[in-house]
């Protein structure tokens, strides 16, 4: 087993601290690389608190991971030593249901292994995040980095940026179309990115008016104030497309109304309680409410590459892994611009 030094929370009351474990040894099919920098995504609070489900303790959090490779298996033909590489969201999946052989990995029927807070394809071996050191992965869960790309702003777009990517892919959002992205974080600053970059006349919906000069410069062709009762009437009927980015509690049927006729409500964000949907919200111009999870592996690393090519990465602040609990409450309260980074030489 190789010795790895991390973060872990070791129950739900407790604060993250050092903890030391093992990774297992490289296989066959395996890479393992140093971990770099980590991106710290919100949903790593809400898992380490059991706000979704019971989680598996101790936990390491971290799912966008980057760092180099020190080692891969006999077998591995993907990668070699001393190249960068990343991991996002999952590290395996079944293989074989119809979902992972289209590429969908992050659908898979049975379950695909998350990074961290989840269950190897043994249904038995817990998985540890990148709040550590080092990490080893299956070659066909790896990412390609290109050299010269800044890494520690590329550590995001394995969550943050794929989330908001794969949704305006799958849904061809691109010229021509009027996509308003709500809510201006980690997720929603990729998604104008994103958005702009594929040609579509961006808004940001946001209920803080002082959001709109950050929007503007992230690329934003236009900004709404939503707790303005006059600018949301002005903008009845008005979007293709609304990526939704929020996690709090909102009214869904509010922002149903700004969609056009086959206008399409993307889900990408997770409020903690159930939505009520009025029926009529979706009947007025045959409007669809959907949601979208990550990108498969194919899928994320199309993403890897068009961010590379286009100078695209996320907007972040870097932190030592001490601070990680300042982080966490700075994070709760929309205090960042827009993604914490853990650089992990500070570990």
């Amino acid at each position: 087993m190789i010795p790895v030094k991390g973060y872990a929370a070791q129950t739900p009351e407790t604060d993250l601290a050092p903890w030391d474990f093992e990774r297992r040894e490289v296989g066959p099919h395996d890479v393992q690389f140093d971990i770099l920098f980590c991106g710290v995504c919100h949903s790593d609070l809400h898992q380490i608190k059991n706000d979704w489900f019971e989680g598996i303790f101790p936990m390491v959090p971290g799912h966008e991971i980057v760092g180099r490779i020190v080692k891969v298996g006999d077998h591995v033909t993907k990668f070699k030593v001393g190249q960068l590489a990343g991991t996002g969201c999952m590290v395996d999946s079944c293989r074989v249901c119809e979902n992972c052989k289209e590429g969908l990995e992050q659908y898979c029927i049975p379950g695909s292994t998350q990074t961290y807070n989840g269950l190897e394809q043994d249904k038995k071996t817990p998985t540890y995040g990148g709040y550590s050191n080092s990490i080893v992965v299956n070659e066909d869960f790896v990412l390609s980095m290109k050299e010269g790309v800044d890494l520690a702003a590329t550590a995001p777009l394995l969550c943050a940026g794929i989330t908001t990517y794969s949704p305006l892919r799958h849904w061809n959002v691109g010229k021509g179309h009027k996509l308003a992205v709500l809510g201006l974080g980690g997720l929603g600053h990729m998604a104008v990115k994103f958005g702009v970059a594929f040609g579509a006349e961006v808004t940001v919906l946001s209920t803080s008016p002082k959001k709109e000069e950050d929007a503007k410069k992230l690329g934003a062709h236009h900004f709404l104030v939503t707790s303005d009762a006059e600018q949301v009437k002005a903008a009845a009927n008005t979007f293709d497309f609304i990526l939704d980015t929020v996690s709090a509690p909102h009214d869904f049927n509010m922002y149903l109304n700004l969609l056009r006729m086959n206008g399409v409500h993307i889900c990408v964000g997770v409020p903690p309680e159930p939505a009520s949907i009025e029926a009529f919200a979706l009947f007025g111009g045959r409007r669809s409410l959907a949601g979208s999870s990550i990108g498969g592996i194919a899928e994320t690393q199309e993403m890897l590459d068009f961010c590379a090519e286009h100078n695209i990465v996320s907007d972040i602040e870097m932190i030592d892994i001490k601070d990680i609990q300042t982080a966490y409450d700075r994070m709760v309260k929309g205090d960042v611009r827009y993604r914490f980074v853990i650089d992990m030489a500070t570990l």
